[in-house]
């Protein structure tokens, strides 16, 4: 199997709550190593643009208002598996809905505001990092 890249975003509401250090452990717990991390205030229009491929869906405003309203911490992880493995650490993204002991399903509050994002495939990861983080900033292997 080989090593893939995801990339995991504590959300405004993750930072807000005081969890950034808590969920980074239950991210290198589970076997992910960290390549790159900042914390950054995402605008509307970055938002939007992170988000382009929600534009028209009915959850698109609140998620760019609610992305944009605070700091967040965008984070390249890599691991063999790292998609799957990470979506299935965070839970679904309803917290109801969650498997019992997923970081959603333990500390988001709803939907909306649900505490971490997860790339959805291999592409999305390297397009959704580079989003954040240019090449020379992802840390490889050392």
């Amino acid at each position: 199997m080989a090593v893939e890249r995801t990339l995991a975003i504590l959300k405004p509401d993750c930072v807000r709550k005081n969890l950034i250090g808590e969920v980074i452990r239950r991210i290198q717990e589970a076997g992910f190593t960290i390549r790159a991390m900042k914390m950054v205030r995402l605008t509307k229009q970055e938002a939007e643009g992170f988000y382009a491929v929600h534009r028209g869906r009915p959850f698109f405003e609140d998620l760019t208002t609610f992305m944009s309203s605070g700091p967040c911490v965008p984070i390249v992880l890599e691991k063999e598996n790292a998609v799957a493995d990470f979506r299935a650490l965070i839970g679904a993204t309803d917290p109801a809905e969650a498997a019992e002991g997923t970081i959603r399903r333990t500390f988001a509050d709803n939907k909306g505001e649900n505490i971490v994002h997860g790339s959805d495939s291999v592409e999305n990861g390297r397009l959704e990092a580079n989003y954040f983080f240019p090449e020379h900033e992802i840390v490889a292997n050392s």
